[in-house]
């Protein structure tokens, strides 16, 4: 039967075949092209022309053309709405050479070099219906010579019977050229060598006779080329640079292609032959997780242990298999001086992992710890039966028994301290969970937040034990939703298991919140008469009334308990509908637990959820935004005074309720998921608003400071450690798990050969002297084409698990809006025209076509920050749809907002339009597919190499591959920065004041700031001591001057709010913090655009109290002024 990697493979080979043509003992080596169609023409790039060759022959008219589309009103204000790169402004040619760069070892005077290339020539067809009908001929040519390297200069051989196809040839010692101590071998000499087109041009007739296509080199050593290993970790004292150098220690680049990329022919350590590739394809191995012997691993088991030496049994070998694994390693560690201490480093920080491991299981004998774990297990695995149920059609009896990975367990019991003990110093160390997308990190913090929920509620299971406890934040909507769902599982399973038990578990029931923004969920409920369509009210009533085209209040289409698709009669607002407090979210299903009068325990409008203050948040960064804006936010901190059946009550919601007995804690637990996408400006501004954030959570236990548990994630991290000092002021981050001196083996995960598990294959596709227009169509017909007749051949929707299925939806990625509207624009009109009668694009007399005609759909789907969240999700759930069914997409194009959060295990074939920024966006965007190892994934990236960085890719496309974990790109985050402080530091300031002194917090009381301020003292040293603290790269002068100009700035916007209160009041104006959230009075915090902040005077104290609604606003653009030193006339840019 044939598999997915075989159909695969296939692909490859017709996109290989139909760019660049056939090579040497391919069937179709000497095929014929019809006349009309010149193999310039049908080729896409492959060949050579004459250097001398005239423009019109040497130039694409269609190279100039752009991918490119004016970007309204409505496209979106998300990380993907930016500039893309432009190419140099300046005409681009067909290349006329290709060439390879080695190094080869002292006393080597020749290379074997061969050449190989079709010639067409222009022939008649010999069709007796049609005898003037005419067709291009390919003839194979092949020539190995041995090419003499010059001592200086370029020596040139020109290739007997070529008519002018010439070798050159160019070597320098390079042995010198390393670091001291680690040159390369002395005599090592750089070569190159090029293949050059020095032919006559062929009059316009027979232009394609002088080309030479399928152009290849191929260069041989006997005595194998020199490796050239990358040095920097031996020169660099960057920590992350020094245990990359350890672990790519054996990791080689034998060559470079020029103007093409290179295939190397490896045998065991040595490599004695290399090759050019017009299309390159590069491997990248699957990293699994490990089994661990003697470790109990079945969540329902671990939910029945009776004691914590149960547990120790069951869990104990955890340490000692770590310790002899840690153990082995030492035995291997590198001998280098240099390499061995970073080693010896590495494994030190393995065996702190592996003592808080076993500290963790020590945790378990203190009952209410042991019985939270009990609890976790318990849900975990219930959640886990009902997820597997829906995606199988199974009851959840049926599912086998849920186990973890053994890593996210180890998470968990290491973590188990940190919780359990708010006063223990691994409170504050940062733990961040690094795995490969796709690997199972959701999982391990979910487990981690069920246990901080249990036994919160265990040991005080009265009212003052509700509030939030685990805040889970994510920079992108797309992460939300699809972390929703499997959030939302775990909930309902802890609601359930409260239900059994409200005394141990109290009466407040588990819920969950989505605190996002409103293009995702209603800010308000609404009431009759408000005419606010965007209102909870007005979205149920308008899907009440057509749940066929209306999209659902919320951003959830199905149950997450049983997977019941929700209906209209699924959302009701309560008390009345005219003026709702509530929107209880029910089940259709009369059999499941959440029906009726029993609704699932979701909040997703932000009015119900500030009162319901659920225990577990899913927010995006940027509502920390509306902190200084609005007193709700302070009650998610623990900011509550009241409380009835209801909900709960802070200073800023007016009288009602009873007062609590005891101060409601603050979270516990804080989970930054996809940790590297907190970076740059979005990053800093995070950076800067935390220090609210992390005062607001702040609490006294004995006398100690106590702050909430943080974890993060992410799969491609660096500078960890300078990243969360500015981001969260945590000055120890432990990685986990914490990678070793191997970096195929860290113990807890492996990477797994090739031979073992189809790896996921990343193909280069570029044409010097192409548009990038053309690039993308061809490659789009080619795959959607062959797709369909792969999909055909192996039994069509009739095969209900065809293995041509995960590549029957093209995924397209873009780095920038503008590129995918113009390519959204090729793919409606161009493509789909085309594929419509796509086996027309044929050979002379061809037997097997590899191509069929295709209709796909009209409109392609787009996965984007300007798209609304009803229609990504709508999106996402039609993804995961078979081809054979209804709803299904032929093409989706997307952003960088699925290169976290898209998890559809369907998805097979992904195409990269040019080189994505960064090769943390790159590998987080591919990883979106081959998720399942029976199907695995194909990436095509499609690389400008008119652009200087996406050439360097394309030439060095296999060694970039296969170490580009190595090549992730440090994050910038620096939230003290001038323009920074200018442009947050008075929302911090605002959010300080307001929700740290309960007098401040109600709207109308900004006004009342003197008779206050005495009590805000410590506003400027916290503020003080996070920008001191922030970096370890300043030293004690510089900390203590951004310490005095944080003193300054911060007593500078206290007093400028005094003048502003005392101004108001004196005419008895009042002041309010913004403009929406009580009676009209003048606000304090405008907005940076706002039109009325523009008529205050240069000087005014009002234009200091700027702040964003989002975190990723930007102001409006300025003029920059280029002034000329010759002292001519300025100009502005």
């Amino acid at each position: 039967m044939t598999t997915s990697a075989e159909i695969r493979q296939r692909l490859i080979e017709t996109l290989q075949l139909d760019l660049v043509g056939p090579g040497p003992g391919h069937a179709l080596e000497a095929e014929r092209l019809w006349e009309s169609e010149p193999p310039s023409r049908w080729y896409l790039t492959g060949f050579l022309v004459p250097t001398q060759a005239p423009e019109s022959q040497r130039h694409d008219p269609e190279s100039e053309e752009v991918l490119d589309a004016v970007v309204g009103s409505d496209e979106g204000t998300g990380d993907d709405d930016v500039e893309p790169d432009k190419a140099p402004a300046r005409k681009v040619f067909l290349p006329s050479s290709l060439g390879i760069s080695v190094l080869v070892p002292k006393g080597v005077k020749t290379l074997s070099a061969e050449v190989l290339w079709g010639d067409y020539t222009k022939v008649s067809t010999e069709d007796p219906e049609h005898p003037d009908r005419k067709a291009w001929q390919r003839t194979q040519r092949r020539h190995t010579v041995d090419v003499s390297l010059p001592p200086k200069g370029l020596g040139r051989t020109e290739l007997p019977d070529s008519r002018g196809v010439c070798l050159y040839a160019a070597a320098r010692d390079v042995s010198n050229l390393g670091p001291k101590g680690n040159e390369l071998p002395a005599g090592t000499r750089a070569v190159s060598v090029f293949v050059v087109n020095e032919r006559d041009p062929e009059g316009e007739e027979r232009v394609d006779e002088g080309h030479l296509f399928q152009a290849q080199l191929i260069l041989k050593l006997k005595e194998g080329f020199v490796a050239r290993p990358n040095l920097r970790g031996l020169v660099d004292d960057d920590a992350d640079e020094r245990i990359a150098d350890v672990q790519y220690r054996d990791a080689f680049e034998f060559s470079v292609g020029h103007g093409v990329s290179t295939d190397v022919i490896v045998e065991g350590d040595a490599c004695y032959e290399v090759r050019s590739t017009w299309i390159p394809v590069a491997a990248v191995e699957k990293v699994d997780p490990t089994s661990i012997a003697g470790v109990e691993l079945s969540m329902e088991k671990l939910a029945a242990v009776k004691t914590a030496a149960e547990a120790k049994a069951a869990l104990g070998a955890f340490s000692t298999e770590y310790g002899a694994w840690i153990a082995k390693q030492r035995a291997a560690a590198p001998t280098q001086p240099r390499r061995a201490e970073v080693a010896k480093d590495l494994l030190d920080r393995c065996e702190l992992a592996r003592q808080r491991i076993a500290q963790g299981l020590v945790e378990l004998e203190d009952p209410l710890v042991l019985e939270a774990f009990q609890i976790a297990n318990r849900t975990m695995a219930s959640a886990a039966r009902q997820r597997t149920a829906q995606l199988k059609g199974w009851r959840p009896d049926q599912v086998s028994a849920p186990t973890w990975r053994p890593f996210q367990l180890a998470f968990v019991l290491m973590n188990l301290r940190g919780i359990a003990k708010p006063t223990d110093p691994e409170r504050e160390v940062l733990d961040l969970l690094f795995f490969p997308t796709g690997g199972g990190k959701t999982e391990a913090y979910l487990g981690l937040a069920a246990f901080s929920l249990a036994l919160r509620r265990l040991r005080d299971p009265s009212v003052t034990s509700s509030g939030v406890s685990v805040l889970m934040r994510y920079t992108l909507r797309l992460l939300t939703l699809d972390q929703l769902g499997r959030a939302a599982t775990l909930i309902c399973a802890l609601e359930l298991e409260r239900q059994k038990d409200v005394e141990k578990l109290g009466k407040w029931p588990f819920e969950i919140g989505l605190w996002v923004g409103r293009k995702a969920t209603p800010n308000r409920m609404g009431k009759k008469g408000d005419n606010d369509r965007t209102s909870a009210r007005a979205r149920t009533i308008a899907f009440q009334n057509d749940s066929k085209y209306k999209p659902a209040p919320i951003p959830i289409e199905n149950c997450p308990w049983c997977g019941t698709k929700f209906e209209a009669t699924s959302f009701r607002l309560t008390p009345t509908t005219d003026q709702p407090t509530d929107l209880r979210i029910t089940c259709a299903n009369e059999d499941c637990a959440f029906t009726r009068d029993n609704p699932l325990p979701i909040v997703a409008v932000d009015e119900p959820l500030y009162r319901r203050l659920p225990c577990f948040i899913i927010a995006t960064v940027d509502k920390l935004a509306s902190l200084p804006w609005l007193s709700t936010p302070g009650k998610l901190f623990g900011k509550v005074e009241r409380y009835d059946g209801g909900g709960f009550y802070g200073a800023g919601d007016g009288a009602g309720g009873s007062k609590l007995p005891r101060p409601f804690l603050p979270p516990d637990l804080i989970i930054q998921d996809e940790l590297h996408l907190i970076s740059g400006p979005l990053g800093t501004m995070v950076g800067l608003y935390e220090t609210a954030v992390e005062t607001l959570c702040r609490r006294e236990v004995a006398g100690k400071t106590v702050l909430p548990k943080i974890v993060a994630s992410t799969a491609t991290v660096r500078r960890a450690e300078a990243q969360v000092r500015a981001l969260f002021n945590r000055s120890q981050v432990d990685v986990f798990p914490p990678p070793g001196p191997d970096r195929r083996d860290s113990f807890f995960a492996h990477t797994v050969s090739a031979t073992e598990k189809h790896p996921r294959l990343y193909v280069g596709v570029a044409a010097q002297g192409r548009s990038l227009k053309v690039v993308l169509l061809r490659t789009y017909l080619a795959m959607l084409s062959a797709g369909k007749k792969q999909y055909d051949a192996a039994g069509g929707a009739a095969n209900a698990t065809n293995p041509a299925d995960p590549y029957m939806t093209l995924l397209g990625y873009f780095n920038a809006l503008r590129e995918l509207g113009g390519s959204r624009r090729i793919v409606e009109d161009e493509v789909r025209s085309r594929l419509q009668g796509y086996f027309r694009h044929r050979r002379v007399a061809e037997a097997d076509c590899p191509f069929v005609d295709r209709t796909i759909q009209f409109d392609a789907i787009e996965l984007t920050s300007r798209e609304p969240t009803n229609r990504v999700a709508q999106a996402k759930r039609r993804l995961a749809l078979p081809f054979a069914e209804d709803g299904r997409v032929d093409v989706a194009l997307a952003t960088n907002m699925i290169s976290v959060g898209l998890d559809i295990t369907r998805l097979g074939l992904m195409v990269v339009l040019g080189q994505p920024k960064t090769s943390s966006e790159y590998i987080q965007a591919t990883s979106r597919v081959g998720r399942d190892e029976e199907r695995p994934g194909l990436v095509i990236t499609l690389l400008n190499v008119h652009k200087a960085r996406d050439r360097s890719h394309y030439e060095r496309f296999e060694a970039y591959h296969e170490t580009f974990y190595r090549a992730v790109e440090a994050t910038s985050v620096t939230p003290f920065a001038p323009r920074a402080v200018d442009r947050g530091l008075a929302a911090v300031v605002v959010s300080l004041a307001r929700h740290g002194e309960a007098a401040l917090t109600p709207a109308a009381r900004a006004v009342d700031l003197a008779m206050h301020r005495a009590r805000l003292g410590w506003l400027k040293t916290t503020v003080r001591a996070r920008a001191e603290n922030h970096t370890k790269d300043l030293d004690p002068a510089e900390r203590q001057e951004l310490g005095g100009k944080m003193d300054a700035r911060v007593d500078d916007l206290l007093d400028a709010w005094e003048q502003i209160a005392a101004e108001k009041a004196a005419v008895q104006a009042g002041l309010q913090y913004g403009p929406f959230e009580a009676k009209p009075r003048p606000p304090l915090l405008h907005d940076p655009l706002d039109a009325d902040l523009k008529k205050e005077p240069p000087h005014s104290n009002l234009r200091k109290f700027k702040a964003q609604w989002s975190l990723r606003d930007v102001e409006a653009e300025v003029p920059v002024i280029v002034r000329r030193l010759d002292g001519g006339t300025p100009e502005a840019t």
